[in-house]
């Protein structure tokens, strides 16, 4: 990842193009988010009941995929403090299946820069599918 805090040199410029990162969730994972985060909806954990009301399986947080947005641009950022807006939709569910360790690869480029800031356009993808809509962030250069 091509970083702009911390020693490595900023690469600002628009259009360009921040390494892509592939993180690995699971149902443990699901687990541990929903103890952190307080969100025991059952469809997140219980396969049974995420399918009686539709889901094809056990599907992620929406706020634990947006978090690892926010995760990959704090760390392209230098720090959390730079990051001053992230936003997004959720389009699609991250559906995780039992015994599998499910692969979100996040990617961004930069849509708008000025004197104080970039505007970053985010993409997130499970499996192929875009998961967030209309993701974007605003990193500080100051």
């Amino acid at each position: 990842m091509d970083y702009i805090g911390g020693a490595r040199m900023r690469v600002v410029e628009l259009g360009y193009q921040i390494s892509a990162e592939t993180y690995k969730i699971n149902r443990a994972t699901l687990v541990e988010y929903a103890n952190a985060g307080g969100d025991q909806n059952p469809i997140h954990q219980d396969e049974a009941i995420a399918k009686s009301v539709g889901l094809p399986d056990v599907i992620a947080h929406g706020m634990l995929t947006m978090a690892l947005a926010g995760s990959y641009v704090t760390k392209w950022a230098g720090s959390a403090a730079a990051v001053t807006e992230i936003s997004s939709r959720f389009t699609k569910p991250v559906v995780v299946p039992a015994g599998v360790d499910v692969e979100i690869t996040i990617s961004a480029v930069i849509e708008e820069v000025s004197a104080r800031q970039v505007r970053l356009e985010i993409t997130v993808e499970c499996a192929g599918v875009k998961v967030l809509g209309m993701a974007k962030a605003t990193v500080s250069l100051l």
